[in-house]
């Protein structure tokens, strides 16, 4: 079970500490102070901390986030794997709304919690990044040792023959071969996508492989499939050698994030949170912050900053 433990200093930031019962055994940390002070410390003292993000650390930058605070989706189901590969209907529907939603995502620029985290990966506070986001933000900012793993919706490949495309060309073929959709107005939803009329799309033309012809799928993990498994070989390693996690942004109610969280408390090993609502992981945490990303990284960022040595 958790115990929220509402801490002064830094406007309302409140700490959600774990209450070790039926949570596998962990290092006991009993923030002191204000919450920021609690994670400054953690960063403080763990040499190799893997800091996990989700959509919530990107809709500061206008990318919509698929969940409310209470980690309940919103809206539909976006299209699953095996639809998308069996169904041209489903294609059809699927890259309609990508080329009025993409443009959005493309425009995006990371907002001051990216900036935030690439300030700390540099300055030796935190390691590698694992986001379960495909926006590409964290390497805009400046961060390195990002390993994407849902995938980059600024990829696109063939499934036949391999042939990489980027995203901008195969929205330049998109609108060259339906202008009539580029006129349309729709609402944008997460990672690009947007919310079209049933039916509006049965006349839309998909792109195929300039190469051989073949289906073209971004290069993403969609809904039902699951991570590559060197790209999930290569996440377990990340989570083995870390010896602190810090989610940011995520509710973690994907499994492919998850179990990495759960990986990283089954060690022993603190992960603390800093997201607005409930997390799937909220009995594993040593605490949580219950604030946006972008509050509390820059403050975070500039508090750690004044205690380097000159």
């Amino acid at each position: 079970m958790s115990q929220s433990l509402s801490l002064p200093g830094d406007g309302a930031s409140t700490v959600t500490a774990a209450v070790a019962s039926h949570a596998p055994s962990r290092p006991a940390l009993s923030p002191q102070g204000d919450a920021l002070s609690a994670l400054a410390q953690l960063l403080l003292s763990h040499r190799n901390v893997l800091v996990l993000t989700g959509a919530g650390i990107s809709t500061a930058s206008g990318i919509p986030d698929y969940r409310d605070d209470a980690g309940v989706r919103r809206g539909r189901l976006p299209i699953q794997g095996s639809e998308f590969r069996q169904s041209e209907a489903a294609r059809k529907r699927y890259w309609a709304r990508s080329m009025l939603g993409w443009p959005r995502l493309a425009q995006a620029v990371p907002n001051a919690a990216h900036q935030a985290l690439a300030q700390l990966q540099a300055a030796g506070h935190v390691g590698a990044i694992l986001t379960q986001n495909v926006d590409g933000l964290h390497q805009q900012a400046g961060s390195h040792d990002v390993l994407e793993l849902h995938g980059s919706i600024h990829a696109v490949r063939c499934l036949a023959c391999g042939t990489p495309y980027g995203r901008a060309g195969i929205q330049a073929q998109l609108e060259r071969s339906n202008p009539a959709f580029a006129q349309l107005q729709a609402e944008v939803l997460p990672d690009g996508d947007a919310q079209l009329e049933p039916d509006a799309d049965a006349a839309f033309h998909v792109p195929a492989c300039t190469a051989c012809g073949g289906m073209l799928q971004p290069d993403v993990v969609f809904f039902g499939d699951g991570v590559p498994a060197a790209r999930s070989v290569q996440a377990e390693a990340l989570t083995r050698d870390c010896d602190a996690m810090l989610v940011v942004g995520s509710s973690l109610m994907v499994l492919s994030g998850f179990r990495f969280a759960r990986m990283v408390a089954a060690g022993g090993k603190p992960v603390v949170a800093i997201n607005r609502g409930r997390t799937r992981a909220d009995e594993l945490l040593a605490f949580k912050l219950q604030e946006d990303a972008e509050s509390v990284l820059p403050r975070l960022a500039t508090r750690l900053q004044s205690q380097q040595p000159a």
